[in-house]
């Protein structure tokens, strides 16, 4: 349970700094970065707010998102098994 919470929070922190790279203010990066590795729907902020949308988010945080949702959809566990070496033995 510590290592999935760990693997949750450093993914949401790596897409959060990745997003704020590209634009969004901090609530924002961080609120859609949790909501698109938690699969949830909408985040909090002035850009991707209730009262926002994604439309206005740079492409590049876009396909960041995209991979965030992906991780999230096929769980971060699966994901990272593909990168050890003994599953493609």
């Amino acid at each position: 349970m510590i290592a999935f919470l760990a693997i949750y929070l450093a993914t949401v922190g790596a897409f959060t700094v990745i997003l704020a790279a590209s634009g969004l203010d901090f609530v924002s990066a961080l609120t859609s970065a949790a909501s698109a590795v938690g699969t949830i729907g909408p985040a909090l902020g002035q850009v991707v707010g209730p009262e926002g949308s994604y439309a206005t988010v740079p492409v590049a945080a876009k396909w960041a998102l995209s991979m965030a949702m992906l991780l999230g959809r096929l769980e971060l566990f699966t994901v990272l098994v593909l990168f050890r070496s003994e599953f493609w033995r």
